[in-house]
């Protein structure tokens, strides 16, 4: 595992425990030497994340489209800044540059990001391991509510166990790192 594609939130949330798990991530991505791959937002969790890893020697990679730089909302002092066209365009260019994600709180956009790539290993599209990192218990309502799609067979369990789920960052990565190391290397 090179490198981790982090979905989190362009807001950092009420309570500080959101921004410090988000900086220990981002210590830990770059203490282990992963690259960061990012929404390259300078605002919210976002930003929490990358100046982290930075702070620390970490390479961080950014994906945005054109809309939100001219809405002045990328971070500017990146390893790597990628500009596309559009939101669709980001999530491939996320995805090609990453081996693992990680979804950390934010809103409609985090779970978009998330959902689209555990649709993507649902299909077959990539193999590569989804983390949950469950900070402050913020997911346990999304949590529950896949589990009571499995009960009510809208979702296989097998498709629900691709979504690692843990409190702590370093476990998670870990988990993460067995996972990718488990899988076939013709998946990739």
């Amino acid at each position: 595992m090179k490198s981790v594609c982090v979905f989190c939130g362009s807001r950092t949330g009420g309570p500080a425990v959101y921004s410090d798990t988000t900086k220990q991530l981002g210590k830990l991505l770059a203490g282990r030497k992963l690259d960061v791959v990012f929404g390259a937002g300078h605002i919210g969790l976002m930003g929490v994340l990358a100046d982290a890893a930075l702070a620390d020697g970490g390479r961080v990679i950014g994906v945005i489209p054109q809309s939100l730089v001219d809405r002045e909302l990328a971070h500017t002092a990146l390893t790597e800044l990628h500009v596309c066209g559009t939101m669709h365009e980001r999530k491939a260019l996320m995805a090609d540059k990453s081996d693992a994600f990680i979804a950390l709180p934010g809103g409609y956009g985090t779970l978009d990001e998330m959902f689209e790539i555990l649709t993507w290993a649902q299909l077959g599209i990539h193999a590569k391991p989804v983390g949950l990192l469950n900070v402050n218990s913020f997911f346990d309502p999304l949590l529950a509510w896949l589990d009571v799609a499995v009960r009510d067979g809208f979702l296989k369990s097998k498709h629900r166990d691709l979504l690692l789920v843990d409190a702590d960052p370093e476990q998670l990565l870990d988990r993460l790192a067995t996972a990718r190391a488990e899988k076939s290397p013709d998946k990739w």
